[in-house]
């Protein structure tokens, strides 16, 4: 099962897949946010798992922990997490949200 929605983490430092970040899928509905899951990136720095197989439409979050990736690797960062919200839309099958991570920078796209 591939769920709604998945990601994919590079780290931009080391040019290889970012494994062991952690994720979260939240709902934000006005000030409220609702954490629906949560998951750790592969090998492949790939999550593909992250959620159901279905989202309402609406706004979510993936919440990214850097800063624990990165204190891992003995690497300080400017961002102790990264947030990147985004609208799922009726009728759409699928949500690939990429992330390049750096100590100082990231990026993000809509993938496919």
């Amino acid at each position: 099962m591939t769920s709604h929605i998945t990601t994919h983490v590079l780290d931009a430092v080391t040019g290889v897949p970012a494994a062991g970040v952690e994720v979260s899928l939240s709902r934000v509905e006005g000030d409220s946010i609702t954490v629906l899951a949560t998951g750790v990136t592969n090998q492949d720095g790939r999550n593909r798992e992250l959620g159901p197989q279905r989202l309402q439409p609406g706004v979510y979050r993936m919440r990214f922990a850097t800063g624990e990736y990165f204190a891992a690797r003995n690497l300080p960062t400017f961002y102790p997490a990264v947030n990147i919200d985004f609208t799922v839309e009726e009728g759409q099958d699928h949500y690939h949200v990429p992330c390049l991570l750096s100590p100082f920078a990231y990026s993000t796209y809509r993938g496919s």
